[in-house]
């Protein structure tokens, strides 16, 4: 329980952080705000580490207790485990939404990331996934994270897939990283929804539950960027 509330205290602190960035406060200099930039990064990769060991400490279900523990790990074995999760992810997407293949076959490279969401109260979360360049099949880790206060009671996995239009944006995507904006959303693209699943500034985004894909998930105050250790 003190571990459960620790945990819970960073992501307070990581949202408030976040605040400034997404432009819940007050105007902020530029150079104020690259520091809290940098400090915000810090802070979502040690609270994602943090909430995926907590996690890994909750009794096992039957299917879990099958898979290795994720911190034990090789770094070559986490790299197929990641890459097995997207592949399975497209196949899903592809499967329940046809549109999301055509773009796909128009897309410059594409991203999955496993979320894994811890809310209680306030939600924080963190999880991998890898980004791949369809020209030259070259493959980047990735790591996500988010913070802020939300509702919710419990632990909710799914999967974001990201499409890119271009190499400008897939690259930016990749070696600047990426922060979702307030009131960003991903949308599964049925009836009135649908106009949203067209590349928009660059990109295409789902999210994927086990119930299927979200209509229209919010993915607001999310960041990315690049899994140094994974990419060494």
């Amino acid at each position: 329980m003190k571990k459960l509330t620790s945990i819970v205290v960073g992501v307070v602190a990581l949202g408030l952080a976040l605040m400034p960035i997404l432009g819940c406060g007050a105007q902020e200099p530029e150079e104020t705000i690259k520091e809290t930039a940098e400090a915000v990064e810090e802070s979502v990769e040690q609270t994602m580490e943090e909430v995926e060991e907590y996690v890994a400490e909750e009794p096992a279900t039957e299917a879990s207790a099958e898979e290795p523990e994720w911190k034990s790990m090789k770094h070559e074995a986490k790299a197929a485990k990641i890459d097995e999760t997207a592949d399975e992810a497209l196949q899903e997407l592809f499967a329940e939404r046809a549109k999301a293949k055509d773009l796909f076959s128009m897309s410059y490279g594409w991203a999955v990331f496993d979320n894994l969401k811890l809310a209680l109260g306030l939600s924080g979360g963190g999880g991998n996934g890898v980004a791949v360049n369809r020209q030259t099949g070259e493959r980047t880790y990735m790591k996500m994270g988010t913070g802020g206060v939300g509702l919710g009671l419990g632990v909710n996995k799914y999967q974001v897939v990201f499409l890119m239009e271009d190499q400008q944006t897939f690259d930016n995507f990749v070696e600047k990283g990426w922060q979702a904006d307030a009131g960003a959303t991903a949308a599964a693209g049925t009836s009135a929804a649908e106009v949203k699943t067209d590349f928009v500034n660059g990109l295409a985004i789902y999210q994927l539950t086990e119930k299927g894909l979200m209509l229209n998930a919010d993915i607001a105050g999310t960041k990315y960027w690049k899994n140094k250790k994974l990419n060494d």
